[in-house]
């Protein structure tokens, strides 16, 4: 086994190993605290560990945040990201990577090197899931270093939320290609939508030291460990903030059959910003 393999081994294992929820809350209130000392450190080392970019931030003096999560989960500058203004556009909700993109084959949502997922498991409700049989997703990832918002694809209403409880893998390539099911596995708030071309489903997928997701119908989310669906009725215009994650993690979009073409440019690992185009309705 070359060191190469045996590394990615033994993280996939200490996954395992660990207490991933217990790890993730304890994460979450020392990311949560307003420790003037506390705060700074932990902003001080995660700016110069993952190389935050604050120049395009709204508020570019990243020790003015009141907390780190407040730091994390902060806007961009008006201006910074536009929202691409085609009508028939399907824009990316995130910055960050494509893991992957295409056609939902059969109910099944490719993953990575010969791993996919259903997305009956993903929803968590297969009557609920099954507008999306043979339809169209895109997966992208957004790594600590991103702007960790997450924005309308394309017009909507919200008419669900159902939030699944679940584990916290990492969600990086490695755990991607090694985690059967990874993203139908871990905790998530599935949104779901009515648009003008049919249901639109947006999922918001947590992962291991994720100390929160939050939605503009549900506010942050309060880990039950039960289903928990929720009705709704919010307008949201494409490139309206849905939501957005305490540490890094990963949305999911999926539309309808013969509803949408993805463009050909996108593919696995293809860098995304928030409002770009990554298809169009047909």
């Amino acid at each position: 086994m070359s060191l190469s393999n045996l590394k990615k081994k033994v993280f996939i294992q200490a996954q395992r190993i660990v207490p991933q929820q217990q790890l993730s809350r304890v994460v979450g209130k020392v990311a949560a605290s307003e420790n003037p000392i506390v705060k700074n450190i932990v902003i001080q080392a995660f700016k110069a560990q993952y190389g935050i970019d604050m120049s395009i931030a709204e508020q570019s003096d990243a020790l003015k945040f009141k907390s780190f999560n407040e730091f994390f989960t902060r806007s961009l500058k008006e201006g910074v990201r536009q929202i691409d203004q085609n009508e028939s556009s399907i824009v990316s909700p995130a910055d960050g990577a494509i893991s992957q993109i295409g056609h939902i084959d059969e109910g099944d949502i490719f993953q990575a090197k010969g791993q996919s997922f259903s997305v009956d498991k993903l929803i968590g409700d297969p009557q609920l899931a099954a507008p999306f049989k043979n339809g169209e997703f895109a997966t992208v990832y957004l790594s600590p270093k991103d702007y960790h918002r997450v924005h309308m694809p394309f017009a909507g209403t919200l008419t669900e939320t159902l939030y699944i409880p679940g584990e916290l893998f990492s969600v990086n390539q490695t755990t991607a290609e090694n985690i059967p099911g990874l993203f139908a596995r871990n905790e998530r708030m599935v949104c779901l939508f009515d648009t003008e071309i049919g249901r639109m489903a947006v999922v918001l997928v947590g992962a291991m030291i994720v100390a929160g997701i939050e939605t503009v119908a549900t506010g942050k989310v309060k880990p039950t460990g039960r289903l928990e669906l929720n009705h709704h009725q919010l307008d949201l215009e494409k490139g309206d903030e849905l939501g957005r994650f305490y540490l890094g993690s990963t949305a999911v979009v999926l539309f309808e059959p013969n509803k949408i073409n993805w463009d050909v440019q996108f593919k696995a690992n293809s860098t995304v910003v928030m409002g770009e185009a990554l298809g169009h309705t047909i």
